[in-house]
């Protein structure tokens, strides 16, 4: 089994990329898309490199998940590439939603549960970074002002 790290970093091939989207395309253009025909397409934006496709990808999944999960396992798999594409966009806040969501209808499953933990331990490193920089931000800004007061004082003289 991947790691949970390496299943985020995975990227489709331009192949598989291409296959799905002409698929999804053909059917398309008939006025009906398979629900198949559709998770792949969606799956493999999903995995782009591309946060455009991966937006895409989550706006076919929630589609799915809306309209077209018609059992558990369509609904788990459609949970967790949501929460997985979100993960890959950094939208934390909203891949945790689709991560617990999986895991109420499934909470033994380690694949979602790693998934889970890795998305704490990102929104976690965000913030601290988000700190960070806030810090910096204040120390830049009271170096400024204390700059300002010296040359006003300077100045005076």
């Amino acid at each position: 089994m991947m790691d949970v790290e390496d299943v985020l970093n995975d990227v489709v091939s331009m192949d598989d990329l291409k296959k799905f989207e002409n698929e999804y395309h053909k059917q398309l253009a008939t006025g009906t898309v398979s629900q198949e025909t559709k998770f792949h397409y969606a799956w493999c934006l999903v995995r782009s490199n591309y946060p455009a496709d991966i937006r895409k990808g989550l706006i076919l999944m929630e589609q799915l998940i809306k309209h077209e999960a018609n059992d558990d396992d369509a609904k788990r798999n459609y949970l967790y590439y949501l929460a997985l594409g979100n993960s890959r966009i950094k939208e934390y806040s909203t891949a945790l939603q689709f991560i617990k969501a999986f895991l109420h209808m499934q909470p033994e499953n380690m694949q979602a549960q790693n998934l889970l933990n890795t998305i704490q331990k990102k929104m976690e490193a965000d913030a601290h970074k988000g700190m960070a920089v806030a810090g910096g931000l204040a120390l830049g800004i009271s170096a400024i002002v204390g700059i300002g007061f010296a040359l006003a004082k300077s100045m005076k003289k």
